[in-house]
């Protein structure tokens, strides 16, 4: 009769670990897609002018920059001038715009999501180093939040929902370079 109960139970917990599982793969998921809509709208403000924060006059397209305001004026901190003397150069610009876009498509979509979460990574904490300390908290600042939500997308990313991760896993490219999952 114990043992009964016991397997009852048992059952129970497994049962609900299961769904509380699968909640979270899916509340992982929308982390994803909106930290994926926040790294593409950016991109797309900043090659088009859309007027969020960008004018369409200062848009890419239109002969722009898209880091020369920010790494000349916005910066703080200890490393202020190595961002600085980065302004303006198309090198940078380019290489910024690169990761906002193919960043955010890749979290969006699902796939590529270990070269996302590495090359989000770097470009977040090079966000963050550009003003330090932070303006709202002495350590932490949404980009570090930001790395943490990447890091917990890559862990869960075998259960991945709404995404189309299952699919790319299965490409022969992804099989012969499993960094590209």
């Amino acid at each position: 009769m114990v043992l009964l109960q016991y397997i009852t139970i048992s059952e129970r917990i497994e049962k609900n670990m299961s769904a509380l599982t699968n909640k979270t793969n899916y509340a992982l998921a929308g982390v994803r897609i909106g930290l994926g809509w926040i790294l593409l709208w950016a991109f797309l403000d900043k090659t088009f002018g859309l007027t969020f924060s960008t004018s369409s006059e200062q848009a890419w397209l239109n002969g722009g920059s898209p880091t020369e305001g920010f790494l000349q004026f916005g910066t703080s901190g200890p490393f202020a001038d190595w961002f600085a003397s980065m302004a303006g150069l198309e090198a940078v610009d380019w290489l910024f715009m690169l990761g906002l876009g193919l960043i955010g498509l890749a979290l969006i979509l699902g796939i590529g999501i270990k070269v996302a979460v590495a090359t989000g990574t770097l470009l977040f904490l090079m966000m963050w180093m550009a003003n330090l300390p932070p303006q709202n908290n002495p350590l932490i600042s949404d980009h570090v939040i930001y790395v943490i939500a990447l890091w917990a997308i890559l862990y869960s990313n075998n259960e991945q929902k709404l995404g189309l991760g299952r699919w790319w896993s299965e490409q022969e490219l992804v099989k012969k370079l499993p960094i590209l999952r």
